[in-house]
């Protein structure tokens, strides 16, 4: 990834434009694509102005209207101005799109109100999120091992590991803090959890770097993108953070996302530790966005996204930083970012459903099963962790015990339903795996038809 250029200077361009020309640059705003997406000029300079028209003044038509509607936030940048934001248009049609997708109103998908289900699509997302997120920072570990650390409990075995056990508990920690303002103590908390056992320096971990560990962001050519804020500067850097997180600056109206967003672009920029500033930058995002009742994000992993992108993901750092402390370029990707996480979300769940209701339409078919144990196996697909009896069996269809008893019994016999003595009662439970079992018998039942023919 190559630094992009640096902007001419407004004061500069607006210096040298012919007065009479100032209206006509003024009305290049309508042209495309200004406002198809939100530029920067390293991106502009690359397509050819309209006739009669100079890159620059192109430019300087782009970044007029954004000066009016900037609004200053309290982090200030190496030059001792303010960050800034506005809210163009796209930025509006996304939040209106994360506001319908993940806010209070929504359609609640019902695999997530199922208690007995929830929990599948949580683990898979907190799976999902500590996995993208520890690889954005340079894991390596395979997304076979790192679900199978997870799912056992059992030691990481590397560093690697570690990084995606220790995100996992930090997810797990945020929704437990989505109440909680937040605090000095919060941020170092969280910054202990995905550090966990994965510093050179163990005792770096939950404590502003020092003065001595001086830190800087580039690439392998030596090239140096960002350097962090002094340490001196981060105990009142921190403290101001955490009042523009709990809202209590600037003193107007944020939309809770775009404050969410700019957290996460808070604490990456000023860099506070010698090392987990994106990780726990991108946990303070999830705090933020929990804590304004988006309680859909619980389930979406936004790291997913962001590693497919993770040139977009850094070139809309620089952006911010090297146009006039713009965090609009920043707030335009993390909001398609997360549209993007939302709609995988929405995908998977009903992917997901389809496949329960072809594989109910199977059954069906199958000559294997009679009603009364399809309509246990189709509640059993729904319901992982329901128990089964043999008299809750015989009232729910008004048969007789022992037709009851052999149903379920006929169910153990294939791989349905595992049998439990509990006292004198007999439980039948549902399997792990019990999609793949009912596929399995199905593969089996078809090759007996052929056979047969």
């Amino acid at each position: 990834m190559k630094k992009p250029e640096t902007p001419p200077l407004f004061e500069n361009l607006i210096g040298r434009v012919d007065p009479s020309k100032l209206m006509e640059i003024m009305n290049l705003r309508h042209e495309k694509p200004v406002f198809s997406d939100y530029l920067h000029w390293d991106q502009l300079r690359r397509y050819s102005p309209p006739p009669n028209f100079t890159s620059e003044e192109w430019w300087l038509a782009v970044k007029m209207p954004r000066m009016g509607a900037f609004k200053k936030i309290p982090l200030m940048g190496h030059d001792q101005k303010p960050f800034q934001f506005c809210v163009p248009e796209l930025v509006i049609e996304k939040l209106h799109q994360i506001d319908c997708g993940s806010g209070a109103t929504i359609s609640i998908p019902a695999q997530i109100t199922n208690p007995q289900t929830r929990d599948q699509y949580l683990i898979r997302s907190l799976m999902e999120e500590a996995i993208t997120s520890s690889q954005l920072e340079g894991a390596a570990t395979t997304r076979e091992v790192a679900k199978e650390l997870i799912r056992t409990g059992r030691q990481p075995r590397d560093k690697d590991e570690r990084m995606i056990f220790n995100n996992f508990a930090a997810k797990q920690r945020i929704m437990e803090l989505r109440n909680t303002p937040l605090s000095e103590d919060m941020v170092f908390e969280i910054h202990r959890l995905v550090t966990d056992q994965t510093l050179q320096n163990p005792n770096a971990a939950g404590r502003f770097r020092n003065s001595d560990e001086r830190i800087t962001i580039g690439n392998q050519e030596g090239d140096i993108f960002h350097d962090p804020p002094p340490a001196s500067e981060l105990p009142a850097r921190l403290k101001l953070m955490c009042d523009f997180a709990n809202g209590a600056s600037p003193g107007y109206f944020i939309h809770p996302v775009i404050r969410a967003i700019i957290l996460h672009f808070w604490l990456a920029y000023d860099h506070p530790f010698v090392d987990g500033n994106g990780r726990t930058a991108r946990a303070l995002f999830y705090w933020a966005i929990l804590r304004n009742g988006y309680w859909l994000f619980e389930f979406i992993s936004i790291s997913t996204v962001l590693r497919k992108s993770a040139v977009k993901y850094g070139l809309s750092f620089l952006y911010t930083e090297t146009d006039d402390n713009d965090l609009t370029y920043f707030i335009v990707a993390q909001t398609k970012v997360i549209v993007e996480a939302i709609q995988k979300l929405h995908d998977y769940i009903n992917e997901k459903t389809l496949e329960l209701n072809e594989l109910e339409t199977h059954l069906r078919g199958l000559d294997l099963f009679n009603h009364r144990q399809v309509d246990l196996i189709r509640h059993a697909l729904k319901h992982p962790f329901q128990h089964y009896a043999i008299e809750s069996h015989k009232m729910s269809h008004n048969i007789a015990y022992e037709t009851a008893r052999t149903d379920l019994l006929g169910l153990h016999s294939r791989g349905v339903l595992e049998l439990r003595k509990k006292g004198r009662q007999t439980l039948f439970l549902v399997p792990k795996g019990l999609e793949k079992q009912i596929r399995k018998l199905g593969k089996e039942a078809d090759k007996f038809v052929v056979g047969s023919d």
